[in-house]
């Protein structure tokens, strides 16, 4: 299903996991959070995988290689194998290999995941720009990443090397809290040189197309955290998608959600793929879900009843959008938010 223009998010009178054939997972804040898993995932993703569908790992964080996501997945419980997980590195490894020919020297400037993907795709890493390098490929290389990675980047640029990212995330959620992502590390080379990378990680088109390469889904239903890569993914894909409030997304921003950052399903946690999803009907100039409605009276964002708090949000998200139409909801939300209780 296609969300040019959502209005609400959707219901679903089936689990979402007999629903749609494949769950596209994100990973940082939908299924773990540094090295614990996040609650309910483990369960959650046992059962739906025990009840036929298929499960896949879709990351952006370039650093760790399948092998090594799939290993830290099955240390928390969850079910994984290495071909389970796709990852930026892959997918900026297959868009460089359309470009440059079979062996190409390729400056890495992150870690194992971005230079096993590359091999795999009959490129050569190297770590130079002495080198001479036909390409620069930038992904995540964690904290402890040298300066000097990102010098060698800028001088085979200027040099006249290509240059791709596997994404361009400002931020990665970790056990202590927000970190700066690969799109920080970007914006220095960018800084240094003036060029611009091509990207393949979500929201962009390379990623979604080399998760349905190596998964071969036919309906398949994006879960992720974040708006502005997870959904606006699927987006882009033409896929639905799940939100969960596990991660980076708050009930504010997601009220404020612009159409392609509207998913069309919303729900606390992976809990949400194993049941079917309630719809906010419309109701004269109001919405209603559950024991919830909401509306905007005099430009102010009204909401009133009570039952489960996310009701209470889909109710809300359908009289945000709906007023916002194709733009972003200006209304003031911090009142209804708090009375959720959401954060």
């Amino acid at each position: 299903m296609s969300q040019q223009y959502r209005s609400r998010p959707s219901g679903s009178g089936t689990p979402l996991s007999e629903a749609y054939d494949t769950a596209l997972l994100d990973l940082d804040g939908v299924v773990y959070a540094g090295g614990h898993a996040v609650a309910h995932a483990v369960e959650s993703l046992g059962t739906a995988r025990d009840g036929g569908m298929r499960l896949a790992y879709v990351t952006n964080n370039a650093l760790r290689t399948p092998d090594a996501v799939a290993a830290h997945l099955s240390e928390l419980g969850v079910p994984a194998e290495p071909a389970d997980v796709i990852t930026s590195a892959q997918a900026v490894a297959r868009l460089m290999a359309d470009q440059l020919p079979p062996g190409a020297r390729v400056l890495v400037v992150g870690g194992e995941g971005l230079r096993v993907a590359l091999r795999e795709r009959g490129l050569v890493p190297v770590e130079s720009a002495d080198d001479d390098p036909a390409a620069v490929a930038q992904g995540f290389g964690g904290p402890d990443l040298p300066w000097g990675r990102f010098t060698e980047a800028a001088h085979a640029i200027r040099g006249g090397a290509s240059w791709f990212a596997s994404n361009t995330d400002l931020t990665i959620p970790s056990a202590r809290g927000i970190a700066p992502g690969n799109g920080a590390a970007v914006e220095v080379v960018r800084i240094a040189t003036g060029a611009e990378p091509q990207v393949a990680g979500k929201p962009l088109p390379p990623m979604h197309r080399e998760t349905v390469l190596r998964t071969g889904a036919k309906r398949p239903l994006v879960v992720g955290d974040r708006l502005d890569t997870d959904i606006e993914g699927a987006f882009n894909g033409g896929v639905d998608s799940l939100l969960v409030l596990t991660g980076v997304t708050d009930a504010a921003l997601l009220l404020a959600a612009e159409p392609r950052h509207r998913p069309t399903y919303v729900d606390r946690d992976l809990r949400g793929l194993l049941t079917g999803q309630p719809e906010a009907a419309v109701e004269g100039d109001a919405f209603r879900c559950g024991g919830w409605t909401a509306a905007v009276r005099d430009d102010v964002l009204v909401l009133e009843g009570d039952g489960d708090p996310l009701d209470g949000l889909r109710a809300l998200c359908g009289t945000a959008w709906t007023h916002a139409g194709d733009g972003v909801c200006g209304l003031d939300t911090a009142k209804p938010v708090a009375r959720l209780g959401l954060g």
